[in-house]
């Protein structure tokens, strides 16, 4: 379990083409100040397994298959930069909103609007996750936790909902580089799906 809270922005070094997986190796100097081999950290808001710990703050996971066609990840080659967090211990600050770090789906950035002091990011939603997605709830992209300012429809059909990045949050994760057209990873409010489910029992 992640906050949503970004630790520090890392740096995919290389990847190794494996059977069914790929092999990342990842620079993170404050996330592997304690890490150990089974850890768990979350990449770009996605939970990934610790395989080893390297010397110069670097270390190696291993990405499914299913995993690159899920998520965001697969674009590493072009975006290297990755937001990186550390799993939430016991008695540990909330400080963004529960994040299990299993992406539901990749949305599309259509749209940024800057302004003096903050930036307005639209991001058109995966099929059938805008029922999960309300104005001020919580969302992760790119696994920050993040609230919801907006939601709409483009004409065309387009589920789509906004986000307003402050200046910290331009600046100390990767939100800030991904251009119009750009593929973020995206985890909504586990709490909405639940009620979902348990309503459906009924």
């Amino acid at each position: 379990m992640f906050t949503g809270i970004v630790e520090e922005v890392g740096r995919v070094v290389s990847k190794a083409e494996l059977a069914d997986a790929v092999r990342l190796q990842i620079r993170g100097p404050v996330v592997t100040s304690d890490a150990s081999p089974g850890d768990s950290i979350a990449v770009n808001g996605v939970c990934l397994t610790v395989v080893d710990v390297l010397p110069d703050g670097e270390f190696t996971t291993d990405v499914m298959a299913e995993t690159l066609s899920r998520s965001a990840l697969r674009d590493v080659d072009h975006r290297p930069e990755v937001n990186l967090e550390r799993a939430l211990t016991l008695g540990g600050r909330l400080g963004g909103h529960l994040v299990q770090g299993h992406v539901d789906g990749t949305g599309q950035v259509v749209a940024r609007t800057p302004s003096e002091h903050w930036e307005v990011v639209r991001i058109a939603l995966p099929a059938g996750l805008a029922r999960y997605v309300v104005e001020k709830g919580s969302i992760a992209v790119d696994g920050v936790s993040l609230t919801v300012s907006a939601v709409g429809t483009h004409p065309v059909g387009q589920d789509w909902f906004e986000v307003s990045l402050i200046p910290t949050t331009l600046g100390q994760t990767t939100l800030s580089r991904v251009p119009v057209g750009g593929r973020v990873n995206v985890e909504v409010d586990v709490t909405a799906k639940y009620v979902e489910r348990l309503l459906a029992a009924k």
